[in-house]
C-alpha cells in the first residue's frame, strides 16, 4: 500500500496524557490513565492535497474491490494497513448524498442535503467502521470478534466477520432490538446472546470479557472502528466538490460517529483538503440524552449516565456513551452544539424525509428534527448549508414506520397509553373487493 504506514501509532486521546502504543498491540484504552485511544499518523508524509484529490477521483473508475469501497478509496488517510490483501471489504461506503426539498421546507431552510449511510451493504453507517475494525482484527490474527449492540453494530460485525471467516459473538439487550437488525446478525451466523439488561449493561460485560479472553472487541471504543467512520466525512466533502458546508448534523447515541467526524475534520484541515471546519450538531432523543445534559452543564468533566434511557429510536437508546470525551473534543474543534428532540418530533421528521422519497430508520430522523429546532431558535440560519447524516435504512425497523402511519406507535412504557400522533400519517384504506367501490373510495 502506497501509504506512510510506519508512521501509525496508537495514542491516548487525553491531552494531559498522550501515552503511545504500537499499532499492532491489542489494546482498547490507555494503560496509564484509562483514556480512549486514537490512531495517530504523520500526515506530513502525505502527497499534496491536489494530488490526493486526483487519486481519490481516479479510483472511482477502477474495478478493484478496495477502490470501489467508499472507505478504502481514501486509504492514504488510513495508513495503518501495510498489505492490501488483508483488507476485508463488502464495497461499503460510496453512499449517496441527496438534496431534500420537503425536509428543507419543513425546517424552513433554503436547502438540506441528506448523506444516506443506510445505503451501505448491511444498511447502516456501521459498515464504514467495521471494514477497518475487522481488517485490523485479521492483521492481529484474531479468530473471534465481539460487540455489544442495539442492532446495527451486531448486523455489521456479523457480516464482516463472516466475510473474514471469524467467529462472531453479539450481546444485545433482550427485547430492545428491532427484528430487522436482529435478523441480520442471525443470518450472518453470529452467536447472539440476549441479556436481561440495557445496552450499557451489555457494553460493560463485553468489555470485561474482551480483557479476559482472546475475543477482539469491535465496539466504537476500538479506535480502528472510528478510522473507517471518519471516511463518511471525507466522502461527503468529495461529493460536495470540497465545498465545506456550514453544518454537519448527526444523531448522538454511543457518540462514535461524533468522535470520528471531529477527527476527520481535523485531519482534512491539516492535510489541506478543506480550508475551514464546519460546525457539528449532535441530536439526541429526549429520553436518552446524557450528552445533551453534559453539554449544557457548567461542569463538563464527568458525564452522568442515564440508566433508564428510553426512546423508540433504538439505535440511540444509550444512557452511558463510551465516546463522550472524544465527542466533546469534536464539538470544541468545530464550535459544535448538542440538541435533543421528542419522540413526536423524531417520528414526524422521519415521515417528512419519506415524502422526499428517502427512507430511514428512526434514529436518522433525529437529525432533521434537530435541525428544525435549531433553525427555529436561530442557531441555524435559513441560508446555511446543512448536511444531515442518515445513519440507517428504512427497513431496519419497519414496525416503527407501520405503527406511525396506522396510529399505533407508542413508547414501550407501561405508563404510556396514548399513541404518538402522526402529523404526516398515511393510513391505508380498506375497501371491499369491488371495482366500483374502489373507484369511489379513490375518487377516480
Amino acid at each position: 500500500m502506497n501509504t506512510p504506514g510506519s508512521s501509525a501509532v496508537l495514542r491516548c486521546s487525553e491531552s494531559q496524557c498522550l501515552a503511545g502504543y504500537p499499532i499492532n498491540e491489542r489494546i482498547y484504552s490507555c494503560r496509564e490513565c484509562g483514556g480512549l485511544l486514537d490512531v495517530h499518523y504523520d500526515f506530513s508524509l502525505l502527497p499534496a492535497a491536489s494530488e490526493l484529490k486526483s487519486i481519490f477521483l481516479n479510483r472511482r473508475v477502477s474495478p478493484r474491490n478496495e477502490d470501489q469501497s467508499g472507505v478504502w478509496r481514501y486509504r492514504e488517510l488510513l495508513p495503518f494497513v501495510a498489505d492490501e490483501k488483508r483488507i476485508v471489504s463488502l464495497r461499503e461506503g460510496a453512499t449517496p448524498i441527496y438534496s431534500a426539498s420537503r425536509a428543507a421546507d419543513y425546517c424552513r431552510l433554503d436547502l438540506i442535503h441528506l448523506k444516506h449511510q443506510g445505503m451501505n451493504p448491511t444498511g447502516s453507517f456501521k459498515d464504514n467502521g467495521m471494514t477497518t475494525g475487522v481488517t485490523q482484527a485479521c492483521v492481529l490474527s484474531a479468530t473471534a470478534v465481539a460487540c455489544a449492540s442495539t442492532g446495527n453494530t451486531s448486523a455489521s460485525m456479523a457480516a464482516y466477520a463472516a466475510r473474514a471467516n471469524l467467529r462472531a459473538y453479539v450481546l444485545i439487550p433482550a427485547g430492545q432490538v428491532a427484528y430487522g437488525k436482529l435478523s441480520q446478525a442471525l443470518e450472518y451466523g453470529a452467536t447472539v446472546v440476549e441479556i436481561e439488561g440495557s445496552f450499557d449493561d451489555a457494553m460493560r460485560i463485553v468489555r470485561e470479557i474482551a480483557l479476559e479472553t482472546d475475543l477482539y472487541l469491535l465496539n466504537s471504543i476500538n479506535p480502528f472502528r472510528l478510522e473507517g467512520q471518519k471516511t463518511i466525512v471525507v466522502e461527503m466533502m468529495e461529493q460536495l466538490e470540497w465545498r465545506v458546508p456550514d453544518w454537519i448534523v448527526l444523531p448522538g447515541g454511543n457518540l462514535g460517529n461524533t468522535a470520528a467526524f471531529g477527527k476527520a475534520l481535523d485531519e482534512l484541515l491539516r492535510a489541506g483538503l478543506i480550508d475551514r471546519t464546519p460546525r457539528l450538531a449532535v441530536i439526541q432523543a429526549e429520553g436518552a440524552s446524557p450528552f445533551y445534559s453534559l453539554f449544557k452543564s457548567t461542569d463538563r468533566s464527568r458525564l452522568v449516565p442515564n440508566p433508564n434511557a428510553s426512546t423508540l429510536a433504538t439505535a440511540i437508546r444509550i444512557g452511558n456513551p463510551v465516546s463522550w470525551k472524544k465527542a466533546l473534543r469534536s464539538l470544541d474543534l468545530s464550535n459544535g452544539v448538542v440538541e435533543r428532540v421528542s419522540e413526536e418530533e423524531i417520528a414526524d421528521a422521519k415521515a417528512v424525509i419519506g415524502l422526499d422519497g428517502i427512507g430511514c430508520e428512526p434514529a436518522s430522523a433525529a437529525t432533521v428534527a434537530g435541525v428544525k429546532r435549531l433553525a427555529a431558535s436561530g442557531v441555524i440560519r435559513a441560508g446555511d448549508s446543512v448536511v444531515c447524516v442518515l445513519t440507517g435504512n428504512l427497513m431496519k425497523d419497519p414496525n416503527y414506520t407501520v405503527g406511525y402511519h396506522t396510529g399505533t406507535l407508542k413508547l414501550d412504557d407501561a405508563t404510556e397509553t396514548n399513541p404518538i400522533p402522526g402529523r404526516f400519517s398515511n393510513r391505508p384504506v380498506r375497501v371491499s373487493a369491488d371495482h366500483q367501490a374502489i373507484r369511489t373510495k379513490l375518487r377516480l
